[in-house]
């Protein structure tokens, strides 16, 4: 069975830094192509940032771009979203996701596979 765990989120105030994590179980995570979502309370769940299955390559958000940065370790099995200068916008339950597929990693949430449960990021003003 095919799961994801998020790991890393708190609370922080503005202008903090956080760094998710996201290790599979039953799964190969370089296999996969990566992404990370967010929900907000009375909001859709939006995309945030992806990356190809070598890590070669990487999609932002506008609204994060040049302030999170995607990554991962395919030696440890491990995909790391790392959040700095966070906004209290930013708050928001965050979620990995993986699918199969190759090329330049989707930022549509209707073609990721798996999903992890979240972890909460709560930013402070």
């Amino acid at each position: 069975q095919v799961q994801l765990v998020e790991s890393g989120g708190g609370w922080v105030q503005a202008g903090g830094s956080l760094r998710l994590s996201c290790a599979g179980s039953g799964v190969t995570l370089s296999t996969y192509t990566m992404g990370w979502f967010r929900s907000a309370p009375g909001k859709e769940r939006e995309f945030v940032a992806a990356i190809n299955r070598s890590g070669t390559t990487t999609n932002y958000a506008d609204s994060v771009k040049g302030r999170f940065t995607i990554a991962r370790d395919n030696a440890n099995d491990t995909v790391y979203l790392l959040m700095d200068s966070l906004k209290p916008e930013d708050t928001a339950v965050y979620y990995c996701a993986g699918y199969t597929g190759w090329g330049y990693p989707s930022s549509s949430r209707t073609l990721y596979d798996y999903w992890g449960q979240g972890t909460q990021v709560t930013v402070s003003s």
